[in-house]
């Protein structure tokens, strides 16, 4: 402490600074952690049946190894009545004044500007430390006040320790001896030089696309062995990165309060070959305001400098892509469901694009805009995006918008040429558009898949059994009840849009399809039950080629729609022979099923005059299978008429 008095009284204070700075930092991370460590025994307490993290690791490396006490102060704590009793409260709460002044000592005692605000709260707080020890444990109030991190219920302090650490990275910038690339460094060694290069590098890179947001500020220093590389992702409070460089290993600590940014940010150092060596949410009642706080440790093993280099240059190229992450993802949410937006966030941070300039462009109003704009029709009060453009189209839709909206703020284009851009890509969507088609051939599959099941009962005959009939009625019904939902979601479509009125009218004809394939699988079930035990052979062979040929209409329909659904105006002519020639085979097939049917009565009246039951079950059988192709040759002509109208042909 001599030395200490003898600078301030030279009024060279600052000569200080970088070391008191670099202890303040330390202590900083020994206070989150003895937080961590509080909110974990208050877990523990409140379920002790739980299991307890191994915290061996992060003690050591916040120097901590050496502290038994800390070791047991999880595992020891239990609740009594409302208080949370915590044998080594002394020790802590020591530890926590102790830390608490070093942190503050460069802000508070530093003979710079003045903080009284600051000041004042670390010396009440100090001043709260030291009563508690009169105690025997933590009631919840005292608990909340020690750990809360949200500024609606008040402060606490957990939120002076990160005002104090705000204003530490701002004083790191000041008191720094360099500017290596636009890092604030000091005390650094010639062999660190290459490391903070190639991680400005990779920051500067996609910098840019934060725009006028601020954030992605670092501070580099020395401790010992180990590179410490600190980034401030910007204003939020607790959103701040710290990375040590030691020995070919990058080690990066992160903490989130919001669970999905704490993912997206962990995956994309996944693809980079980080490993997440801890990863334990956390969350209690009355804790940190009710929310899920996630913590992440995270490793990069380099086999050499050129790969160690690698390693940091990638981290810091993804930096800027957590910034007003959350922000984002809520305002996608307005046109995709949460999962979508998420994978939206994804593939515009991979192709650099970033979401910060479509925030700036307008965000949801540049899309509500775009879709009053371009067609009030297709667009009422309320719809969603994916609903009216199917989720495909509405996601590539979403990654145009921040693609142009990323293009043409980084050439300091006016939002306004955004907006018109952003008009521009969903008129030519809704032209492309085939989320109708999308529909159709959901319901053709379930129609097929009726079929394929009814052909395969009738194959197997009496080998099929009464049980697995039975199972496949139940799975029909299945199919049948989800291929009317989807005829429902038309309608309801078409009551809010009048273009849906054909896709109403041909899905009216498919449902009969599906109804009766329905029916007909059920019909078979009651020729296996008792007394019954399946039809004669001959019966069966020409039910069967009744249902193939059934199910090759079906499969010909499945083609006509996929083919019908990249027809345009300006097709390709061998796309339209296609299309006639799958819709021509499946309009014959009506026909070819009522020859059928004709031959399956002659066969029942020679095979089962004898036996009513059984005439009557193979007659209805018979009856509703080619009701079936009738409702298929019906589908096929309002296929056939909507195709035609939409080429603008003439019917």
């Amino acid at each position: 402490m001599l030395k200490e008095k003898v600078v301030a009284s030279l009024g060279q204070q600052s000569l200080l600074m970088p070391a008191w700075v670099k202890a303040a930092l330390l202590a900083n991370d020994r206070l989150k952690l003895y937080l961590t460590l509080l909110q974990s025994a208050a877990q523990h307490a409140g379920s002790p049946e739980a299991h307890i993290a191994d915290w061996g690791r992060e003690l050591a490396q916040a120097g901590l190894h050496g502290s038994v006490w800390l070791q047991n102060l999880v595992k020891t704590a239990y609740f009594d009545d409302q208080s949370l009793i915590i044998p080594q409260l002394d020790l802590l709460l020591e530890a926590l004044a102790a830390d608490l002044s070093i942190m503050a000592r460069p802000i508070c005692d530093g003979g710079r500007e003045s903080h009284p605000e600051l000041l004042a709260r670390r010396d009440m707080w100090l001043q709260k430390l030291h009563a508690m020890e009169d105690d025997e444990g933590l009631d919840r109030a005292s608990l909340a006040d020690l750990t809360h991190g949200s500024r609606k219920t008040g402060d606490s302090f957990h939120i002076l320790v990160m005002d104090i650490h705000k204003q530490l990275n701002t004083m790191a910038s000041e008191i720094a001896t360099e500017n290596l690339d636009g890092a604030h460094v000091w005390q650094i060694e010639d062999a660190d030089r290459p490391l903070i290069q190639a991680f400005m590098r990779g920051l500067h890179r996609t910098a840019p696309l934060k725009f006028s947001h601020p954030g992605l500020d670092t501070a580099v220093t020395r401790d010992g062995s180990r590179l410490l590389i600190q980034n401030d992702i910007g204003t939020n409070d607790v959103h701040v990165l710290v990375i040590a460089v030691e020995q070919r290993t990058v080690s990066l600590t992160y903490s989130d309060l919001h669970t999905g940014r704490f993912h997206f940010f962990r995956q994309m150092l996944e693809e980079v070959g980080f490993e997440w060596s801890v990863f334990d949410p956390m969350s209690s009642g009355g804790l940190n305001a009710g929310k899920p706080y996630q913590v992440g440790k995270a490793t990069f093993k380099a086999g050499g400098d050129d790969r160690l280099m690698d390693g940091l240059e990638a981290v810091a190229a993804r930096i800027v892509f957590v910034i007003d992450w959350n922000r984002a993802r809520k305002r996608l949410q307005n046109f995709v469901r949460k999962p979508q937006a998420q994978a939206i966030l994804r593939r515009a941070a991979k192709e650099e694009w970033g979401h910060v300039a479509w925030l700036l462009a307008g965000g949801e109003r540049l899309v509500f805009n775009a879709m009053q704009a371009v067609d009030s029709e297709a667009f009422r009060v309320g719809d969603r995006l994916d609903d009216v453009l199917g989720q495909a189209s509405a996601t590539e839709f979403l990654l145009e918008l921040m693609r142009i909206s990323s293009l043409m703020l980084g050439q300091q284009q006016p939002v306004a040429l955004v907006a018109d851009e952003a008009r521009m890509v969903l008129a030519r969507v809704l032209r492309q558009r085939s989320f109708e088609f999308d529909l159709l051939a959901e319901h053709a599959a379930y129609c097929h898949a009726l079929a394929l099941a009814l052909c395969d009962a009738l194959e197997n005959g009496t080998a099929v059994g009464a049980t697995q009939s039975a199972r496949l009625v139940v799975r029909a019904k299945t199919w049948e009840r989800r291929a009317d939902h989807l005829l429902m979601d038309a309608r309801q479509r078409a009551e809010r849009q009048s273009r849906w009125l054909p896709v109403v009218e041909l899905l009216e004809k498919s449902d009969d399809v599906a109804d009766a394939l329905e029916e007909a699988i059920f019909i078979h079930s009651m020729t296996l039950a008792e007394p019954l035990s399946g039809l004669p052979a001959p019966v069966n062979a020409v039910l069967c080629r009744l249902a193939d040929t059934t199910l090759a209409a079906i499969q010909d329909q499945v083609k006509a729609i996929e083919i019908a659904r990249q027809l345009s105006e300006r097709g390709d002519p061998a796309d339209s022979e296609l299309f006639l020639q799958a819709l021509w085979r499946m309009l014959r097939a009506e026909r070819l099923c009522d020859e059928l049917e004709r031959q399956a009565r002659v066969t029942m009246i020679r095979s089962l005059h004898a036996s009513p039951a059984e005439l009557l079950l193979a007659n209805d059988l018979a009856n509703t299978i080619e009701k079936a192709s009738d409702g298929l040759l019906a589908a096929g002509y309002s296929l056939r008429q909507m195709v035609l109208t939409k080429t603008g042909m003439s019917a």
